[in-house]
C-alpha cells in the first residue's frame, strides 16, 4: 500500500477515469508499445545506462510525449494532459516528502546507533538458519499491526537488511523476504488503505473482503515460508564464526544500548495510533539527532570537527562510519535526503507518463479492451489481473491499478453472478502486491530506494508479490471459492 494517504483522503468518488471516443485500441497502446520498447532495450543491451543514469528516467519523458502526440492526434488538448500530469504531482507530494524523511530517518538512526543497536541485537538472535523465514514473519506482524508496507520497510526492513549483510545473506534476497511479509500484513489489514479502497470499489464491506481475501493470501504466505526455509539451507553464509567480531567491532565503534530501540519504538507507536506518517517518521529523526548527541558523540566528532554538523550532514547528505571490519564498513552508510534524489525524479517522471495515458483516455480504453474479450468467469479474472498488472506498468500507481478495474469490471461480475468480493480480492491479489514489482511504479521506487536495493535484485525473491496472482488464476480456473451473488 501507498501508505502516504489516509483513506478519507483518497476520496473515491472523485476519481475521473477520462475516456475519449475518438482513440482506437492501437493508438492507446502505441506509447506502451514504445515505452517497453525501450525500456526492453536499456535493461537487456544497454546494461541500464542507455541515456547514462537516469536512463529510466528519460524512457518514461519520451513514453509521455508519445502518447501526448497521440492525444493531440485525437482532439486532446494540451491543457487537459497537463492538468491531468498536475494531479499527479499533487498526489505524490507527500509520498516525496515521506521518502526526504526516511532517508533522513536512515541517516540518523546511524550516527545515533539505533541501526548499529538492532544489527548487535539481531547477530545475536537471528541465525542465517532461519533469517529469511523469520523476516518474512517480522515484516508482517509489522504491517498487519500498522497497516502500512511503507513503515514496515522504514523501520524494521532498514535494520533488517542490515542484519542480513552482516550475516552474509544476499540483499536481494532479504528485501524480497520483507517486502512479501510486508506486503502479505498490508493486504490482510483493516488500517490499510488499499485494503478499504478495493472492497469500495467493489462494492462489498471491508471485513467480507479480508475472510475472503484470506482463502488465496494464506496458501501463498505459506508457500513463501516454505520457499525461503528452503532456500536458508541452501545459500553460503558468513556463519556464526564471524559474528562474534562482528559484535566486537560493534561495540567498540558504538555505544550500544537497549535504551537505543526507544527511538523505533515510539514510532512504530505512533503508526499504531494512527498518526500521520509524515509526523511519525519526522519524530523519528528528531529523536534519532537528540539520541545521537547524547549517546554516540565519540562518533560524532569523528565525522565532523562539530557535533551539530555530523548530525546535519546525516540527515541531508552522504554518512559512512568506518571500522575495522569491512563489511561494517559497507554497512554503516547512509545518503540522507539526497539519496532519495533518483527515486523522487523517477517517480515524478513516472506521473508524467501516467498522467498522460489518463488524459488522452488511452487507459480507459486498453482497459475496456480487456473486458470485451472476458467471455467466459475465468476470462473475466484473467482480465482483471492484466488490468491491474497493466496499470501498476502504465500508470505507475498502485490506486490507479485498483480504482480503474473496480469501475469497469464491477458490472460484469454483477452480470455474470458473481459476488462483488471476487472482484476486491482479485484486485488485490493482482493490483496492491505487483506494485512494488515495477521499477518506476510509486511503491517499486519507493522500496527500492528505502531498502537500497534495486527490483531487478529483489523481483525473484518478493515471492509473494509475483506468487499472488498466480494463487487467484488458481482458484477461479478450478472454481475454488468463487461466491455467486446470492438470489433473492
Amino acid at each position: 500500500m501507498q501508505d502516504e494517504k489516509n483513506l478519507s483522503e483518497i476520496q473515491i468518488e472523485e476519481q475521473h477515469i477520462m475516456e475519449n471516443k475518438e482513440l482506437n485500441f492501437y493508438e492507446a497502446l502505441t506509447p506502451v508499445i514504445i515505452l517497453m520498447g525501450f525500456l526492453a532495450y536499456n535493461i537487456f543491451f544497454a546494461g541500464g545506462e542507455m541515456f547514462g543514469e537516469f536512463s529510466n528516467h528519460y524512457i518514461l519523458l519520451i513514453g509521455g510525449l508519445i502518447a501526448a502526440f497521440v492525444g493531440f492526434f485525437n482532439k486532446v488538448t494540451a491543457i487537459r494532459m497537463f492538468l491531468e500530469v498536475w494531479e499527479n504531482w499533487r498526489s505524490i507530494l507527500v509520498p516525496v516528502f515521506i521518502l526526504l524523511l526516511v532517508g533522513a530517518l536512515a541517516g540518523t538512526w546511524l550516527v545515533s546507533g539505533v541501526i548499529p543497536a538492532m544489527v548487535y541485537y539481531g547477530l545475536q538472535v537471528l541465525s542465517p538458519e532461519i533469517f529469511l523465514p523469520a523476516s518474512v514473519v517480522i515484516a508482517a506482524i509489522i504491517s498487519i499491526a500498522t497497516g502500512s508496507s511503507w513503515t514496515t520497510s522504514a523501520t524494521v526492513g532498514i535494520a533488517l537488511i542490515g542484519i542480513g549483510n552482516a550475516l552474509g545473506i544476499p540483499t536481494g534476497m532479504i528485501a524480497g523476504a520483507v517486502i512479501s511479509g510486508a506486503y502479505f500484513g498490508d493486504k490482510m489489514s483493516p488500517l490499510s488503505d488499499t485494503t478499504n479502497l478495493a472492497p469500495a470499489m467493489a462494492g462489498t464491506d471491508l471485513f467480507t473482503h479480508i475472510k475472503y481475501m484470506a482463502y488465496t493470501t494464506v496458501p501463498t504466505i505459506i508457500i513463501t515460508l516454505i520457499a525461503f526455509t528452503i532456500i536458508s539451507f541452501t545459500i553460503d553464509t558468513s556463519g556464526s564464526a564471524d559474528v562474534s567480531d562482528l559484535l566486537i567491532t560493534i561495540d567498540k565503534t558504538f555505544y550500544i544500548s537497549p535504551w537505543l530501540f526507544l527511538v523505533p519504538g515510539v514510532v512504530i507507536g505512533m503508526i499504531l495510533l494512527k498518526t500521520k506518517p509524515l509526523l511519525a517518521l519526522g519524530v523519528g529523526v528528531v529523536l534519532a539527532a537528540i539520541f545521537a548527541f547524547i549517546f554516540q558523540s565519540e562518533v560524532l566528532t569523528t565525522l565532523s570537527d562539530s557535533t551539530s554538523e555530523s548530525v546535519l550532514n546525516a540527515v541531508f547528505t552522504e554518512t559512512q562510519i568506518t571500522t575495522d571490519n569491512e563489511t561494517l564498513t559497507k554497512l554503516f552508510n547512509a545518503k540522507g535526503m539526497s539519496g532519495m534524489t533518483w527515486t523522487i525524479l523517477l517517480i515524478v517522471c513516472a506521473m508524467v507518463f501516467g498522467g498522460v495515458m489518463d488524459a488522452i483516455g488511452a487507459l480507459a480504453k486498453l482497459t475496456k479492451a480487456l473486458l470485451s474479450i472476458a467471455s467466459s468467469i475465468f476470462g473475466l479474472f484473467a482480465s482483471t489481473v492484466i488490468s491491474c498488472l497493466g496499470l501498476n506498468v502504465i500508470a505507475s500507481d498502485q490506486y490507479l491499478a485498483l480504482v480503474i478495474p473496480g469501475k469497469m469490471f464491477k458490472q460484469a461480475y454483477e452480470d455474470k453472478g458473481l459476488a462483488p468480493e471476487n472482484l476486491s480480492r482479485t484486485l488485490e491479489d493482482s493490483g496492491t502486491v505487483t506494485s512494488v514489482l515495477i521499477p518506476w511504479n510509486t511503491c517499486g521506487a519507493y522500496q527500492s530506494g528505502v531498502l537500497g536495493v534495486g527490483v531487478g535484485e529483489y523481483f525473484f525473491y518478493a515471492i509473494f508479490n509475483w506468487l499472488s496472482p498466480f494463487m487467484t488464476l488458481l482458484f477461479a480456473a478450478f472454481k475454488i471459492k468463487i461466491r455467486q451473488l446470492a438470489t433473492k
